[in-house]
């Protein structure tokens, strides 16, 4: 990862150079030769959804790096020593907390002042294996088959376009405010960023509006703000750690869910196994489908960014629940 300082233009000794090495110095100005990064804010972001975020509202004036390479699961990142010593020259670091643990920790001992966390810029709400308007397919007495139905915050928010554009509108705050010589830009580029956003609620609002059924079951719970938002009920294979083994009683109960609900699809993703996913729908005579969680792109994607790809989610979904 190549995450530089810039250096203020002109050479000041003692304790005034390191109170010039600050983030306006690095956006607002750059060296004689142009500075290291051309006079860009130097920004880390923690993994895709931020770095999207990042990308989108700083246009030109960011540099955006990523901790999360394409094709590695986000939820088990292990950051190398230089990673870590990298962070901490950043101008400006975006982050997910409760995503991936060893993130959150070196960003907290990184101690940068424009950190991010984007789960406050919206509310988190609870979600376990299923998720969405109606979890009736329990029954009193019975026992809990569900390895998280009511776990801790589910940080899954990108997944839900009104969620998104919620964290969207306080990251550009958040950039206008750290890199006030281009507030404007960054402002223009959120509103666009928002408008976009919009009209993807807009099309899954009408396009999951008649369905033959509302249950979709999915390999990693990562779809409950998804599925709330838009009337529909997710049932998780695993919990909202993607690496999570289901139980015996969760395969069974899931199976009664496939039968009553009349689900016709069981959905796995690119970065984790498929083996669970697969299994269940062979024995349960379903088919098979990508929904994907979107925290990474890959040549594997079914789309070029945030946008393509759940426009793909969209179309899948739409196929699965039978939309007229």
């Amino acid at each position: 990862m190549n995450v530089r300082r810039l250096i203020p233009a002109t050479a000041v000794a003692g304790a005034t150079a390191l109170s010039l090495l600050t983030l306006s110095a690095c956006s607002g100005s750059s060296t004689a030769d142009g500075g290291n990064s051309g006079g860009k804010l130097d920004v880390v972001a923690s993994f895709y959804p931020m770095q999207y975020l990042a990308e989108q509202i700083g246009g030109n004036h960011v540099e955006v790096t990523t901790l999360t390479k394409p094709g590695v699961e986000p939820h088990d990142l292990e950051l190398k020593p230089r990673q870590v010593s990298e962070l901490r020259r950043a101008d400006y670091v975006l982050y997910l907390k409760g995503i991936q643990p060893a993130v959150d920790e070196a960003i907290a001992q990184a101690g940068v002042k424009n950190t991010v966390d984007a789960a406050t810029l919206t509310e988190l709400e609870a979600h376990g294996t299923g998720a969405g308007h109606d979890h009736g397919h329990g029954h009193e007495g019975e026992e809990d088959t569900g390895e998280e139905h009511e776990g801790a915050a589910d940080p899954h928010v990108w997944l839900d376009p009104v969620k998104y554009t919620e964290v969207a509108k306080g990251v550009g705050a958040s950039l206008e405010k750290a890199d006030p010589a281009h507030a404007a830009d960054y402002k223009k580029n959120t509103d666009a960023l928002v408008a976009k956003l919009n009209g993807l609620n807009t099309k899954f609002t009408e396009g999951l509006k008649n369905t033959g059924t509302k249950t979709f079951i999915t390999t990693h719970s990562a779809f409950g703000y998804l599925a709330e938002r838009y009337g529909l009920e997710q049932q998780g294979i695993a919990g909202i750690d993607p690496e999570s083994e289901p139980s015996p009683a969760r395969i069974k109960e899931l199976r009664t869910i496939a039968e009553e609900d009349k689900v016709t699809t069981v959905f796995f993703e690119t970065l984790a196994s498929d083996r669970t996913a697969k299994t269940l729908a062979k024995d349960a005579g379903l088919k098979t489908d990508v929904l994907d969680p979107l925290e990474g792109i890959t040549d594997r994607s079914r789309g070029d960014d945030y946008v393509g790809v759940m426009e793909s989610n969209l179309a899948a979904l739409q196929k699965a629940l039978g939309a007229k």
